[in-house]
């Protein structure tokens, strides 16, 4: 079997091409996927080159792991049956040499059923959404943490972070955001531009820009012994003045990805209602656009989610 795939060649080098696929085994999935996110954190690290070591990495590969669509091949021990709709957090099932990381922007993908995620059809190019609000959901779950009163840009993480803050039944939070086109969209929170805020009591800042150079004015607004997360991602190194962190008593800690669990809590709070994805995916392209739309996605600010539309590929 072969698909029609993005690969990225190298930095600033990417594509459409035709790969082969991996046989399914006992509990794969074949799933036709029909919408693709873009990620601007991880994805763009790797289209720009400025992604630190990691394991696995390397080119030529197939990026993404947000991927939306239908299964088209089950076996009965898999659990799935064919015309589900399901969330696939990428997958690695390329020939042709081809890295699968993180495998998820591609028309065909083959996975362990483990993997997926059910969802409704209903949430076309939503459901590509679900990795990134459990990804938001892990960063508040932390252990003994508080919900956020400060969430540092409001992007996409940001933006969920603030939603399910809300959900949680937890005061508003303030969002912070520097660039004027991205404070509107805002439910039930308010955003403003952090000059405008003089508050120095905070006792939760959330960082969802990955901004370098951050730590000492977020530890300037805190709370004695208040908490900061970096659940942004940082290639360079993070670093701060010692003395006010001390005066403060300052907390730090790190929310790395999202687990099993979060992505199970995560589609409950969705089918409750509870979470809406709404208003999140800015841009649209077809998968034949995909140079074009991956730059648009790293490239513009305007673009908070850019979401590949697969349809008419092979």
């Amino acid at each position: 079997m072969r698909t029609s795939a993005v690969i990225l060649s190298g930095p600033r080098d990417l594509g459409l091409a035709t790969l082969g696929l991996c046989a399914p085994t006992v509990g794969d999935l074949v799933v036709e996927v029909s919408h693709s996110g873009i990620s601007t954190g991880t994805e763009k690290l790797f289209w720009s080159g400025t992604m630190p070591p990691f394991p696995g990495m390397g080119y030529p590969l197939v990026p993404g792991y947000e991927s939306f669509g239908e299964v088209v091949e089950a076996a009965p021990e898999s659990g799935f049956r064919i015309g589900e709709h399901v969330f696939v957090p990428g997958a690695n099932c390329f020939q042709d040499n081809v890295r699968g990381l993180f495998g998820g922007a591609s028309r065909h993908l083959v996975t362990p059923a483990a993997r997926v995620a059910r969802l409704d059809r209903s949430m076309g190019a939503e459901g590509a959404l679900l990795a990134l609000a459990a990804t938001a959901r892990h960063a508040l779950a932390g252990f003994n943490t508080a919900l956020p009163d400060l969430i540092v840009g409001h992007g996409t993480l940001g933006r969920l972070l603030a939603r399910l803050t809300v959900a949680a039944g937890a005061p508003a939070p303030t969002v912070w955001e520097t660039n004027p086109t991205r404070r509107s969209g805002a439910v039930g929170y308010e955003v403003f531009d952090p000059a405008d805020d003089s508050r120095r009591d905070y006792k939760a800042i959330y960082d969802a820009s990955g901004a370098k150079g951050l730590l000492d004015q977020l530890v300037m607004r805190l709370a004695r012994g208040g908490e900061v997360v970096l659940a942004g991602f940082y290639t360079e190194p993070v670093s701060f003045a010692f003395p006010p962190a001390f005066m403060k008593e300052a907390r730090f800690r790190i929310a790395s990805e999202w687990t099993a669990d979060d992505l199970t809590a995560t589609r409950a709070l969705i089918e409750s209602g509870a979470l809406s994805l709404s208003g999140l995916i800015t841009h649209t392209r077809p998968a034949s656009d995909a140079t074009e739309a991956y730059r648009t996605a790293f490239e513009d600010a305007s673009c908070l989610k850019m979401i590949l539309d697969w349809s008419g590929h092979a």
